[in-house]
């Protein structure tokens, strides 16, 4: 299992789930891509979408206005 970390700090919505998106794709199922963001609204919007596309979401936090993500890709 190979980890990959995807850094969209300083980037609005919608664009730290695009990129995600695009991250998750060059990976292989079963590895894991940590997101790194500061908007807001990806404490929702993360886990909306590993429930809309089937991923799982392993781990959320928060350290000074920075959003971390543990998402491991299953298809």
């Amino acid at each position: 299992m190979t980890v990959h970390i995807l850094d969209a700090r300083g980037s609005a919505c919608p664009m730290p789930i695009v990129k995600t998106s695009q991250a998750i794709k060059g990976i292989a199922v079963g590895d894991t891509l940590e997101i790194l963001a500061t908007d807001r609204g990806s404490v929702s919007d993360v886990p909306a979408w590993c429930t809309f596309t089937g991923n799982e979401l392993l781990e959320q936090s928060e350290d000074a206005g920075v959003f971390r993500f543990v998402v491991r890709k299953v298809a």
